[in-house]
């Protein structure tokens, strides 16, 4: 099993916020695109319906415990919604759009130094995009990374966090299986295959030439 840093409360809090403004972001001018004004105001009520203050002067835990809460709340509602209003087509026209958004939140220097490096040395560069996802994705499950070559990373993720709640399927089949491979593999040329069983899922990462 290969070593990654643990990620402490603070940072999985900062990063599930940073996700929810990732949608704030996005969504509203998306909704309004497809469906006009009275719809986005309608999903933004949904999202106030099932979401929860953080409350002040609790631990960093419990923080991020609330806003994860949120972050699933505002995940499941919004394939609802657009499945409800705009059916499978709305779907794949909402991936393609969250992928976007996330190519956009991501891009940094620091990804235009790992392209070079990939020209240079692909495996190295694999392997230390794999390291940085292993740290970054602990906000959302806790996996262990039970293999890491230059060619293949094998995550295993004993019971899924976004499991634990309900009506959740299209969470995990539209974004953990859908939109998160297709972000992966065109900022960061890592092919991503998932395996779910049960509550618990497996990860194989390899990368794209």
């Amino acid at each position: 099993m290969v070593k990654i840093k643990e990620m402490p409360y603070s940072e999985k809090y900062a990063l599930v916020l940073g996700t929810i403004k990732v949608v704030e972001t996005f969504m509203p001018p998306f909704i309004q695109q497809h469906l006009g004004n009275e719809a986005v105001a309608k999903l933004q009520s949904i999202w106030r319906e099932g979401t929860k203050p953080v409350p002040e002067g609790v631990s960093d835990e419990e923080k991020y415990e609330v806003a994860y809460g949120n972050f699933i709340w505002m995940a499941k509602s919004d394939i609802s919604f657009v499945r409800g209003h705009m059916g499978e087509e709305g779907i794949e026209l909402f991936k393609r759009a969250e992928v976007e958004a996330l190519k956009k939140e991501n891009a940094s220097p620091a990804l235009f130094l790992l392209k070079l490096i990939r020209a240079v040395s692909p495996g190295s560069a694999f392997s230390m995009t794999v390291k940085q996802m292993a740290y970054q994705m602990q906000w959302i499950v806790s996996f262990s990374t039970d293999v890491l070559t230059k060619d293949r990373a094998v995550v295993n993720i004993p019971s899924c966090k976004i499991l634990d709640f309900p009506d959740v399927d299209d969470v995990c089949l539209i974004g953990c299986q859908s939109i998160y491979p297709t972000w992966f593999a065109e900022q960061f040329g890592v092919e991503t295959k998932f395996q779910r069983q049960g509550n618990s899922c497996t990860c194989t990462m390899t990368p794209l030439r």
